[in-house]
This record gives structure tokens, C-alpha cells and sequence, in this order.
């Protein structure tokens, strides 16, 4: 494979800041490149550097004739009244070319000419797509891409990347969206860029490794020097060992250890937990959420239990943020009752809060202003280096914070206030591995209730327990485990993307013939007899599991404890069983209850 580009002896400084030093780096064709990096280490001035938008102070930057570079960006660059098709056009191509290239992702007929503006964030994506895929690139930026994105369109972004032909950057701070899309990886950190060829988890496997080597070597250094530095100390003042001693000093100052990234994965955040109570967190009766002129759920009926950790799934635009700003009080709802359990504190994060994060405060005046009176500054200084604040970093004056850096101020700021109840809307955005992970981690212990909004897959697989899925104009808890409800949105947009291109119109779509009608019918009733067997044995299974329960909980009751090993193995696997075949069972159930309403 030749080269589209070649980095060589980069150096970027901004005032003291260095991101470069003396970087080299290759970036080949067909490579799919996964870039990670703490928050300001030079991931997206690295971006702006290939694509002209900035200089580097020294170095070179060649990139092959052949190279056709598309670049998606953050932010939209449509204007407010611009149709699908306008916008294509916009970018040099006409109308016949851009419909074509539009319609590989299923934007045609009325829709290229719907306003970008009214269109779900799933269609937004594709537009964005499609106009990457006008000049025919050969290689891809993408600078956070997965940030906002609802599961569904994220989906469909991954599939995508995976059948590019050319090659791919991606910036993400999303370690799941990385491991499908990306087989080779790149860390920007202090000032280097490093490459590795394999994929995150390997890289982070072999990193851990050398850091581990390291880590031992400098350890054997610094008791050769304690060595030393004994027979110095010994003998300095000896005539006849002086020139030995001066020997052993000039050993002490070669003997150098290496420097070692900090491992924040390895810091241990504890997020304190309240009181521990029982009963319901959260009653929701005949609930209306929405604003005046637009209803996003109607009639939502659903009783939350305390301590349950909450994912908030659905496509974007179906009103996942509006029922966490309903629940927490932010707006009021349509109709209908939102009623807390008695004593219940609740604590909110929101996406875009961050931005009015202002004043001339230091971190630390800041947070010693919100956090509860018996917080000690010492708890706070430890939980600020959980979020990567640490030392002279606290002193910073709020007003000067980068984007990422107030997220962390404003989650930091949640987790000193002891609240029963977090709801946080999207708390992974602008967070590195490391602290998303350290939250994930805490979270995942924390004992009080938690209902979260994220794109993040591995984030909400390590904190939720349970799933709200928002669709069509309601809520429901959702009965499967959360593999399943992403194994179902991967089926969906499979067969979402592998339709043929072209269809007859409604129109000219001729009427099939009795016998096709008939053999259709028929093969519709074997199914649903299927179906019906299906849930009818499953309900049996289900019954027999239980069954058997009951009889070892009743046999260790009876044994008073003492029952052997084995009994309390096979209570494990009979709870496993239970929930895996009462979900199968309740999802069948839901299927039968859909073909019976459309009879």
C-alpha cells in the first residue's frame, strides 16, 4: 500500500503549550485509523493541519497527488432554509450527479427537497454523508462523529465506515464506535504521535505491557542507584576509595529512569451514595411531555423503582432530553402527574449547560461554593483529580475552561452533591477514555437512582440495568436486556439500507395476483402459529424454572444455610435462566400482540 500521507518532525505551540515535538507520522491507503488523546493534546489541530486550515511552526506535511480528502466536522454547514438537494448543490455538483450519490443512502424523491432543518437527526447524518461522497474521496476525516448521534444513526455510521474502500481518521472518544470501525490506531500525547497496527483494544493491551516493563525497569534502576549511592556515602571520605566513589557518582547520574503516562484508569472515583431507601424512586400517571404546539410522548404510565439505573434510549427528535428536563422540573409537563418518592434529591446534568459555565471563580472557589457544608476541601481535591484536575489546575479561573474541561467542572460539581438521583444527559461528550471510564466505574456502584441519555455503548452497558425506550410517541420499560436492543436496531437498519435503489413508484405498482395474495395470507398464519407455539413452550420452560426455584429455596430454608455448593450453583444459573427466558417469553408476547391489533 503507497502512502497518502507522510508527517515528518511536526512541532505545533501555542504560547507555552507544546502539541508537537518533532512528530513523524505515515498514514497509508486503505488504512482505518482510530485517533485517541487526552483532551487538548492536538487530535483536531492535527485535522486542521492536513486539511490547510492551520500551519505548523516547522516540519513537513506531504500528502500524495492522488489523495481526494472529504472532512466531517462537528458543526452543520447547511443554512436554515436549505433543502437536502440545495445543499448537495451547493457544493459544486449538479442535481442529476448529487440525487444519485444521495440515493445510496436512501435520500430521494420528497425528501431532497425537504428543509434540512426538519429532518430527524438520522436523515441529517446521511446528508452529511452524501456530501462527503461528492468529490469521490479516497480518504476520511471524521472529528467526533458519534457525538449527539441517537444509537440508530450511529448504527448506520458504523456501517458505512466499514464498507469504505479508502481510508479513514477518525477522532472519537467512543471505544465501541472505534473497535467497528477502526483496525489500526494513533495516540497523540505529549507533544508524539504514535501508530499502531491493530485496534484499540490492542493497542491499550500493549500499552499497559510496555508501561508494566517500564515501570519494573525504572525499579531496578532506582536500587542500582541506592547501591551506589551506599558506597558513596560509605567511602566518599576514604583517600584510598575516592576515585571509586567519584566512579559510582558519575553511574548514578547515567543511571536515568523513563517517564510513564499517568494511569487515570487506575484511579478509583466513589461517587458518594445517599441513604439507602426502598419503595418507588419515580411515579409517572397519564404523562404528556413536550411544549406547547408540539407532544413528543403521550400518556406515558410508569412506576421506577429507587436504585435502578435508567438508559434513556430512542432516535433523536423523539423527546429523550425533554423527559429528563420534565422529570427533574425544568419544564412542566402537558398533562398528567410526575411524582418523586418522599425525600428524593435530585441532581441533573444537561447537555449544553456547560457554555454558561462563567466567572472569574478558580475551580476550587467554584466548586467549595456548590458542594454541601460538611464537604472537606481535601474531598474535593481528591475527586477533582478523579476528573483529572490536579494541583495548580484548581487555581484556573472558570471563565478560561475549555469545553471539555467544564463538563468535568459541572459533573465533578453533581457528584459532591450527595443527590439520590442523577439524570444526566449525555455526560460522556468531550470526556477522554480514561474519565469516561472512572465514571462508568462509579456510577456503576453508586447506590441511589441514575436515568442517563448516551451514545456511548460501552458507558450505558456498565451503568444501566434496566432500558426506557422511547418510540413512536411513548415510553415503555423496555423487556430485554440492552445486547438485544441493539441487536434489534442493527436489524433494522440492515434491512433499512439493503432495499433496492430503485422501487416502482405507488402509483404503478401492480396489484399481485389472487394466488400470490393467498400463498401470502398463508405463509403470514404459519408464522403466527409459530409464534404461538413458540410463546406457548417458552411460558412452559418458564414455569418449570420457577417451579424448581422455589423447591431449592424452600430446601436451603430448610437446611437453615447449610446446604452444599452445588445448590447455591444451580439457584445462580436457575436466576440466570429465569430472566434470559422470561425476557424471550415477554418479547414473543409483544410480537403476538402486534399481529393481533393489525387483523
Amino acid at each position: 500500500m503507497g502512502a497518502l500521507i507522510q508527517i515528518t518532525n511536526l512541532h505545533k505551540q501555542y504560547g507555552p503549550k507544546i502539541l508537537f515535538d518533532s512528530a513523524s507520522a505515515q498514514i497509508n491507503e486503505g488504512a482505518k485509523l482510530g485517533i485517541i488523546g487526552r483532551n487538548g493534546a492536538g487530535k483536531s489541530t492535527l485535522f486542521n493541519i492536513i486539511t490547510g486550515k492551520e500551519e505548523a511552526d516547522t516540519g513537513k506535511i506531504w500528502t500524495s497527488p492522488d489523495m481526494v480528502l472529504s472532512y466531517l466536522e462537528q458543526k452543520d454547514t447547511h443554512e436554515p432554509e436549505e433543502t437536502v438537494l440545495e445543499f448537495l448543490m451547493r457544493q459544486g455538483y449538479d442535481d442529476w450527479y448529487c440525487g444519485k450519490v444521495a440515493g445510496r443512502f436512501h435520500l430521494k424523491n420528497e425528501i431532497l427537497h425537504k428543509r434540512i432543518e426538519d429532518l430527524p437527526g438520522g436523515f441529517r447524518m446521511r446528508v452529511k454523508l452524501t456530501a462527503m461522497m461528492l468529490p469521490e474521496p479516497n480518504l476520511l476525516l471524521l472529528d467526533e462523529p458519534t457525538n449527539y448521534l441517537d444509537l440508530k444513526t450511529l448504527l448506520l455510521l458504523e456501517g458505512f465506515l466499514r464498507e469504505f474502500p479508502g481510508s479513514i481518521l477518525v477522532i472519537s472518544h467512543d471505544r465501541e464506535f472505534l473497535m467497528r470501525t477502526c483496525t489500526e490506531t494513533m495516540e497523540v500525547d505529549r507533544g508524539r504521535i504514535e501508530t499502531f497496527p491493530g485496534n484499540l483494544e490492542e493497542y491499550l493491551q500493549y500499552k499497559s505491557e510496555v508501561e508494566e516493563q517500564i515501570l519494573r525497569e525504572n525499579e531496578n534502576i532506582e536500587a542500582r542507584k541506592k547501591e551506589l549511592q551506599y558506597f558513596v556515602d560509605r567511602f566518599r571520605a576514604k583517600a584510598s576509595k575516592a576515585s571509586q566513589a567519584q566512579s559510582k557518582m558519575k553511574q548514578i547520574a547515567r543511571l536515568e529512569t523513563k517517564e510513564v503516562g499517568a494511569a487515570q484508569k487506575n484511579v478509583r472515583l466513589v461517587i458518594p451514595s445517599p441513604a439507602k431507601k426502598g419503595g418507588v424512586a419515580l411515579r409517572l400517571k397519564n404523562v404528556d411531555i413536550g411544549y406547547t404546539g408540539k407532544l413528543l410522548l403521550k400518556k406515558v404510565d410508569v412506576e421506577l423503582v429507587r436504585g435502578g439505573h435508567y438508559a434513556v434510549l430512542g432516535d433523536n427528535g423523539q423527546g429523550k432530553s425533554t423527559f429528563l428536563k420534565t422529570i427533574c422540573g425544568t419544564i412542566p409537563a402537558l398533562a398528567g402527574e410526575v411524582k418523586w418518592g418522599m425525600d428524593t434529591s435530585v441532581g441533573y446534568y444537561a447537555q449544553h449547560v456547560y457554555e454558561s459555565l462563567a466567572g472569574n471563580q478558580s475551580i476550587l472557589a467554584w466548586l467549595e461554593e456548590r458542594a454541601p457544608r460538611a464537604t472537606t476541601r481535601q474531598e474535593i481535591m481528591n475527586m477533582a483529580g478523579c476528573f483529572l484536575f490536579q494541583g495548580d489546575d484548581t487555581k484556573k479561573p472558570v471563565s478560561v475552561l475549555s469545553g471539555g474541561e467544564r463538563s468535568r467542572v459541572l459533573l465533578l460539581s453533581l457528584m459532591l452533591a450527595r443527590h439520590d438521583v442523577l439524570l444526566l444527559d449525555e455526560p460522556t461528550n468531550h470526556l477522554d477514555f480514561d474519565t469516561v471510564e472512572v465514571l462508568a466505574r462509579a456510577l456503576h456502584r453508586f447506590e441511589g437512582t441514575v436515568f442517563i441519555v448516551s451514545h456511548d455503548r460501552t458507558f450505558v452497558q456498565e451503568v444501566s440495568n434496566s432500558i426506557l425506550d422511547i418510540r413512536e410517541g411513548t415510553m415503555r420499560l423496555y423487556p430485554g436486556t440492552y445486547d438485544e436492543y441493539v441487536y434489534s436496531l442493527e436489524q433494522m437498519v440492515d434491512a433499512e439500507m439493503s432495499e433496492p435503489e430503485e422501487k416502482e413508484k405507488p402509483a404503478e405498482k401492480k396489484k399481485a395476483p389472487a394466488a400470490e395474495v393467498r400463498e401470502g395470507k398463508k405463509q403470514k398464519e404459519k408464522g403466527q402459529k409459530q409464534n404461538r407455539k413458540k410463546y406457548e413452550t417458552l411460558g412452559q420452560e418458564l414455569e418449570s424454572l420457577q417451579t424448581e426455584q422455589k423447591a431449592l429455596l424452600r430446601a436451603v430454608e430448610e437446611k437453615a444455610g447449610s446446604a452444599d455448593r452445588s445448590t447455591y450453583d444451580r439457584l445462580g444459573e436457575l436466576e440466570k435462566l429465569i430472566r434470559e427466558t422470561e425476557n424471550r417469553w415477554l418479547l414473543l408476547a409483544e410480537t403476538l400482540e402486534t399481529e393481533n391489533v393489525g387483523k
